[in-house]
Protein backbone atom coordinates (compact mmCIF):
# COMPACT_ATOMS: atom_id res chain seq x y z
CA UNK A 1 0.00 0.00 0.00
CA UNK A 2 1.14 3.47 -0.65
CA UNK A 3 0.09 7.18 0.49
CA UNK A 4 0.96 10.19 -1.77
CA UNK A 5 0.28 13.43 -0.91
CA UNK A 6 0.67 17.13 -2.61
CA UNK A 7 0.52 20.09 -1.21
CA UNK A 8 -0.06 23.33 -3.41
CA UNK A 9 0.79 26.59 -2.39
CA UNK A 10 -1.88 29.26 -4.30
CA UNK A 11 -1.64 32.52 -4.87
CA UNK A 12 -5.21 33.84 -5.58
CA UNK A 13 -5.77 36.48 -8.46
CA UNK A 14 -8.62 39.40 -7.82
CA UNK A 15 -9.78 38.22 -4.33
CA UNK A 16 -10.25 40.78 -2.00
CA UNK A 17 -11.86 39.40 0.98
CA UNK A 18 -11.81 35.58 2.82
CA UNK A 19 -15.72 35.26 1.18
CA UNK A 20 -14.31 35.71 -2.24
CA UNK A 21 -11.73 33.38 -1.40
CA UNK A 22 -14.14 30.62 -0.55
CA UNK A 23 -15.97 31.01 -3.64
CA UNK A 24 -12.30 30.25 -5.62
CA UNK A 25 -11.08 27.50 -3.51
CA UNK A 26 -14.07 25.57 -3.16
CA UNK A 27 -14.94 24.37 -6.41
CA UNK A 28 -10.69 23.61 -6.84
CA UNK A 29 -11.46 21.08 -4.24
CA UNK A 30 -14.77 20.17 -5.31
CA UNK A 31 -13.50 19.04 -8.60
CA UNK A 32 -10.43 17.75 -7.31
CA UNK A 33 -12.61 15.42 -5.44
CA UNK A 34 -15.08 14.56 -7.61
CA UNK A 35 -12.48 14.04 -10.81
CA UNK A 36 -10.03 11.98 -8.98
CA UNK A 37 -11.77 10.70 -6.11
CA UNK A 38 -8.95 11.90 -3.83
CA UNK A 39 -8.96 13.40 -0.61
CA UNK A 40 -8.47 17.08 -1.10
CA UNK A 41 -9.06 20.44 1.45
CA UNK A 42 -8.02 23.79 2.14
CA UNK A 43 -5.16 23.21 4.60
CA UNK A 44 -3.27 26.55 4.98
CA UNK A 45 -2.78 30.35 4.58
CA UNK A 46 -6.98 29.91 6.16
CA UNK A 47 -6.37 33.67 7.54
CA UNK A 48 -4.86 35.00 4.51
CA UNK A 49 -7.46 35.90 1.64
CA UNK A 50 -5.00 36.01 -1.19
CA UNK A 51 -3.27 32.92 -0.74
CA UNK A 52 -4.01 29.72 -0.22
CA UNK A 53 -2.83 25.67 0.25
CA UNK A 54 -4.82 23.01 -0.99
CA UNK A 55 -3.74 19.09 -0.29
CA UNK A 56 -4.17 15.76 -1.76
CA UNK A 57 -4.03 12.77 -0.47
CA UNK A 58 -4.53 9.27 -2.52
CA UNK A 59 -3.96 5.32 -1.76
CA UNK A 60 -2.76 3.30 -4.33
CA UNK A 61 -1.41 -0.41 -4.23
CA UNK A 62 1.37 0.87 -6.85
CA UNK A 63 3.70 4.05 -6.68
CA UNK A 64 3.57 4.99 -9.60
CA UNK A 65 -0.33 5.10 -9.46
CA UNK A 66 -0.45 7.63 -6.81
CA UNK A 67 2.54 9.96 -8.86
CA UNK A 68 0.21 9.76 -11.81
CA UNK A 69 -2.94 10.86 -9.72
CA UNK A 70 -1.44 13.65 -8.03
CA UNK A 71 0.64 14.84 -11.02
CA UNK A 72 -2.86 15.18 -13.00
CA UNK A 73 -4.01 17.04 -9.90
CA UNK A 74 -1.44 19.14 -9.86
CA UNK A 75 -1.85 20.34 -13.92
CA UNK A 76 -5.81 20.78 -13.27
CA UNK A 77 -4.73 22.83 -10.39
CA UNK A 78 -2.07 24.76 -12.44
CA UNK A 79 -4.52 25.04 -15.58
CA UNK A 80 -7.02 27.05 -13.83
CA UNK A 81 -6.97 31.19 -14.79
CA UNK A 82 -8.03 32.10 -11.08
CA UNK A 83 -4.93 31.26 -9.42
CA UNK A 84 -1.58 30.93 -9.72
CA UNK A 85 0.44 27.89 -8.64
CA UNK A 86 3.22 28.89 -6.76
CA UNK A 87 4.89 26.02 -5.31
CA UNK A 88 3.59 22.02 -5.46
CA UNK A 89 5.27 19.22 -3.25
CA UNK A 90 4.73 15.58 -3.80
CA UNK A 91 5.34 12.92 -1.18
CA UNK A 92 4.93 8.70 -1.58
CA UNK A 93 4.68 6.93 1.53
CA UNK A 94 4.80 2.98 1.73
CA UNK A 95 3.35 0.87 4.52
CA UNK A 96 6.88 0.13 5.66
CA UNK A 97 7.69 3.74 6.78
CA UNK A 98 7.57 5.42 9.69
Amino acid sequence: MYLGSLTLDLLLGDVHSLKEKRSVVRPIVAELRRRFAVSAAETGHLDLHRRSEVSVAVVSADPGHARQMLDACERLVAGRPEVELLKARTRIWDDEDS
